[in-house]
């Protein structure tokens, strides 16, 4: 059964207007047009200025202060654009002048002119970034946040069997919510694939990037046998250079324990031997995704048996300035003997705080093992 369409205009609204027909066309003025909002918003937001003007200079400065306007240039420069701000703009200056003139510029001194002048800078800024992005208010932000929390859920491993355990710890520059670190990975029955990415750069200015190729990996692991070599080709057909990015692949099988690891440019997995009671360094070794048009990898298998564990990271865990990286290397393997007392998972954090105090750079440790 088909639906009447809910009219735009409530028919006791429509008789008020056919008997005032010049109100009419101004209705149709502010429904017209893409822009209509901003229009709207902009003479909303001129005529709360002159009121406040003429009420400050007619009625009392102390209720209705000129500062009252700063507010509206806010709200102007979170939701205009920068064409229409510039007009309401102007409208403050006629409102300020106004009630300079009619009631004395006593009221305006030199601390609130230098408000509105800051606030209007402020504003012009926030128009014009919005103007960029083509969006209004704080949606931009909330896009952010938006793609934060998606490439957080993304650096989560999947859920594992009972007899396996695993711990993912990510830790970008400056405390930001984004950096050049992260993880992707995926289940398919008894076999685990992840892959820790390094991009170039730390915190926020390599989070833009590292969110692209989040999705792009994302989509290939799984889907190709060699992972690893198909990343090293989608970066290559990029024109542009952008840094290098460096990767560790790891396929797992949860059933018995075997693994395969392959590395593009990445610092080398380390192994957990239970029986010996060291860790062994990984290696597998390759070029740097994106440098050569074909990649070739040295892998590395072994088996992981109880008590096993794998330890993926990323160079922020072991490079500092002025030392060498197998210095850095060697401290994390000792610093990873602190792990055993209290086991792996209430290690993983403590060992990558004590890995990364002292610089700030992004540092991701991955913990994978059998109890």
């Amino acid at each position: 059964m088909n639906s009447r369409p809910v009219p735009l205009i409530p028919a006791g609204l429509r008789a008020f207007l056919v008997r005032v027909p010049f109100l009419v066309p101004a209705v149709r003025f502010l429904r017209r047009g893409p822009l209509a909002r901003d229009r709207n918003l902009l003479i909303t937001l001129i005529v709360l200025t002159l009121t406040i003007a003429v009420l400050s200079a007619r009625v009392s400065a102390e209720w209705f202060s000129p500062a009252l306007m700063i507010p509206i240039i806010l709200v102007g420069g979170l939701q205009l654009r920068l064409r229409s701000l510039a007009k309401l703009l102007c409208a403050i200056v006629v409102g300020l002048v106004y009630v300079g003139v009619t009631g004395g510029f006593g009221y305006i001194g030199p601390g609130m002119l230098a408000a509105f002048g800051f606030t209007s800078v402020l504003a012009a800024v926030m128009a014009r970034t919005r103007g960029k992005l083509g969006v209004q208010g704080l949606r931009g932000d909330v896009m952010l946040l938006e793609l934060r929390d998606r490439l957080k859920k993304q650096s989560e491993l999947p859920p594992l069997p009972k007899d396996w355990g695993a711990k993912v710890v990510l830790k970008q520059a400056g405390g930001s919510s984004f950096g050049g670190d992260f993880l992707v990975s995926l289940r398919d029955g008894d076999t685990v694939e992840l892959a820790l990415v390094d991009v170039s750069g730390k915190g926020v200015d390599a989070g833009t990037r590292a969110l692209m190729l989040s999705g792009t990996f994302g989509g290939l692991l799984g889907s190709v046998d060699a992972f690893l070599p198909a990343c090293n080709a989608y970066l290559h057909r990029q024109r542009e250079a952008e840094g290098f990015v460096t990767a560790v692949h790891v396929r797992l099988n949860l059933a018995t324990g075997e693994y395969v690891i392959t590395s593009a440019g990445h610092p080398p997995v380390v192994t957990f031997e239970a029986g010996t009671g060291t860790w062994r360094v990984s290696p597998a070794k390759g070029v740097v995704l994106g440098v050569v048009p074909d990649l070739h990898c040295e892998p590395d298998q072994g088996m992981l048996r109880k008590g096993d564990a794998l330890m993926l990271y990323t160079d922020g865990l072991i490079e500092q300035p002025g030392r060498d990286i197998d210095a850095g290397l060697d401290r994390l393997l000792g610093e990873a003997e602190r792990l055993l007392p209290s086991g792996f998972s209430g290690g993983a954090r403590n060992l990558v705080t004590s890995m990364s105090a002292g610089h700030n750079d992004d540092c991701a440790l991955v913990l994978i093992w059998r109890p």
